[in-house]
C-alpha cells in the first residue's frame, strides 16, 4: 500500500477516499490566538511566503484528490513535476488571493471555488488540511466536506508543547529535565530549579512556531528581566509555557507515524532534521541511526500514538526527538499531531528515490529583485536538475516562494525549496552548494 494510500486509511477508514489537500502552513498561528506568549513573540512577520509553501501540496496529491493553491502553478514548473509523474491531482485556485493571508481565509472569501467545493461532495470526498483549526472547520461546514481528522479542539490541544511534556512525564519516556508552567510562580520556580551557574535553560511558548515563541536564558540576569516584563501583566496572570534544561545535541530528529481511526500505530519514516535557531530548515535521509536507535523511535511512537488516540485524534503526527552528544536520545520533544514538512516528501522520495540513495531535503534562500519563471531556475540549474525516476539531481519541489514576496527593483526574501538526491550524503552538499551557487548567480544578473 502506498503513502498515499495509508494517510488516507488514517485520516478516514478508506484508503480509496478522494483528498481536498488545503496545505494551511503555521496553522498554529490560528490555534495560539488568546494564548498568553511570551513579551514580544507575536507573529508580525508578513506571511506571504510562508504562505505560498501550500504549493509543495502539488506533489503531495494522488490520482483523483484535488489540491488548493493561493495561485495558479508555473506553467513549466507544472511540465517538469508531471515529466516526472509527481502532479497527479487536480488544482484548483482561489479568486481572492491575498498575499498574507492563508490559503483557507482565501478559500472562505471566494464563492466560486466554494461552489466547485461544494459539488464534490458526495461521501467519499473530504477536506484534508495540513492542520485543523476553527477555520478549516468553518470551510468544512461551508462546504459541506467532512473533515479528514479530529475535532480543531482536539487538534490545538494535542499539538501543544505542554501537552507533550506532560505525556513524556506520564509515560517514562527518557525526557529533557524541565517544567510545565501554567503561572507566573510556577515559571519562577521552574527557572530556580533548572538554571544553573553556567548552564542555559529554554523557555518554550505551548504553541509556539519555527522558532517564534521561544527564548534561551544563559544566565540569572536574563531570567530575570524575563520574569519582570512577564510580572508586568499581574503575577496572578496565566502563562502556558514550558522550561526546559539546554542539551547539547549530535543531531535533531523527525519521524513521523500514523494513527488508524482504531488507535493502531504505523510507524513511517525517520529523518534528520535540519535546523536553526528553531526554524526547520530541511531534512536529510536515510538518518545516521543504529538499527537500536531506530527501534527505540518506533517504540515511542506506539506509546504517543496510543495516548493521541485516546485523547481522540487519529491522522499523521511528526514527533521531533533529538540524539544528545553523550549517545541519549529524547524521542519526544515536541509532537506535531498534523502535515509538515517531511509530509509532503513522502510520496515524492517513494516514487522517485532509490533504496540505497541519499537524499537532503533544504531551503535555498535567495533575495531576488524581480520575478523569476521556472524555465529560468531550469537554464540556472542545468544539469543539475533531477530529470528522471531513480536518477540524481537537484528536484525542485515548491518554486511559488521563490517569487511570494518579491517588490520589483528590491531585493526581497525568495526561497526555493529542493530535494538534493545522489548516490552518497557528500553528493547531495555537493549538488546543494553547486544548486546554491548557480542559482545566486541567477538573481545578481
Amino acid at each position: 500500500m502506498t503513502f498515499t494510500r495509508r494517510l488516507k486509511r488514517a485520516l478516514t477508514g478508506d484508503p480509496e477516499a478522494r483528498c481536498v489537500y488545503l496545505n494551511n502552513f503555521e496553522v498554529e498561528r490560528v490555534w495560539a490566538q488568546g494564548e498568553p506568549g511570551l513579551p514580544g513573540s507575536g507573529f508580525s512577520f508578513s506571511g506571504a511566503t510562508v504562505n505560498r509553501m501550500e504549493e509543495v501540496g502539488v506533489l503531495h496529491a494522488d490520482v483523483d484528490d484535488v489540491v488548493v493553491l493561493k495561485a495558479p502553478v508555473d506553467e513549466d514548473y507544472l511540465a517538469y513535476l508531471r515529466s516526472l509523474d509527481a502532479a497527479r491531482g487536480e488544482r484548483l485556485v482561489v479568486e481572492d488571493n491575498v498575499p498574507d493571508r492563508s490559503v483557507t481565509q482565501d478559500v472562505l472569501a471566494s464563492p466560486r471555488l466554494l461552489e466547485r467545493l461544494r459539488g464534490l461532495a458526495d461521501g467519499r470526498t473530504y477536506l484534508a488540511p495540513l492542520g485543523i483549526s476553527s477555520d478549516e472547520e468553518r470551510l468544512s461546514e461551508v462546504t459541506g466536506l467532512p473533515l479528514a481528522g479530529p475535532s480543531a479542539a482536539v487538534c490545538r490541544h494535542v499539538n501543544g508543547k505542554i501537552f507533550s511534556r506532560e505525556l513524556v512525564d506520564d509515560t517514562g519516556l527518557t525526557r529533557v529535565p524541565g517544567s510545565v508552567c501554567r503561572t507566573y510562580g510556577e515559571l519562577e520556580q521552574a527557572i530556580a530549579a533548572h538554571l544553573g551557574e553556567g548552564s542555559r535553560v529554554v523557555v518554550k511558548e505551548s504553541l509556539g512556531v519555527s522558532g517564534r515563541g521561544m527564548v534561551v536564558l544563559d544566565s540569572r540576569r536574563r531570567a530575570d528581566q524575563l520574569l519582570r516584563m512577564l510580572a508586568r501583566r499581574g503575577e496572578q496572570a496565566p502563562v502556558s509555557l514550558v522550561v526546559e534544561e539546554w542539551i547539547d545535541k549530535r543531531s535533531d530528529l523527525n519521524y513521523q507515524f500514523l494513527v488508524d481511526r482504531d488507535g493502531a500505530t504505523w510507524f513511517e519514516t525517520v529523518k534528520t532534521a535540519l535546523t536553526k535557531d528553531g526554524v526547520h530548515r530541511g531534512h536529510r535521509f536515510p538518518p545516521k541511526l543504529r538499527p537500536d536507535q531506530v527501534e527505540e523511535l518506533r517504540s515511542a511512537a506506539t506509546v504517543i500514538g496510543k495516548r493521541l488516540a485516546d485523547e481522540g485524534y487519529h491522522g499523521l503526527v511528526g514527533a521531533d526527538a533529538m540524539l544528545g552528544t553523550d549517545g541519549t536520545l529524547y524521542p519526544c520533544l515536541e509532537i506535531n499531531a498534523r502535515f509538515n514538512m517531511a509530509t509532503y516528501q513522502n510520496r515524492v522520495a517513494e516514487a522517485l528515490i532509490g533504496p540505497a540513495q541519499h537524499a537532503l531535503a533544504a531551503v535555498i534562500q535567495l533575495r531576488p529583485t524581480r520575478r523569476h519563471s521556472f524555465s529560468e531556475v531550469s537554464r540556472s540549474l542545468g544539469a543539475l536538475l533531477y530529470r528522471s525516476p531513480g536518477g540524481t539531481g537537484v528536484l525542485v519541489n515548491n518554486h511559488a516562494t521563490l517569487n511570494a514576496a518579491v517588490t520589483p527593483g528590491k531585493k526581497s526574501a525568495g526561497r526555493l525549496y529542493v530535494i538534493c538526491v545522489a548516490d552518497t550524503p557528500a553528493g547531495t552538499e555537493e549538488l546543494r552548494a553547486s544548486a546554491e551557487q548557480a542559482l545566486h548567480r541567477m538573481v545578481d544578473q
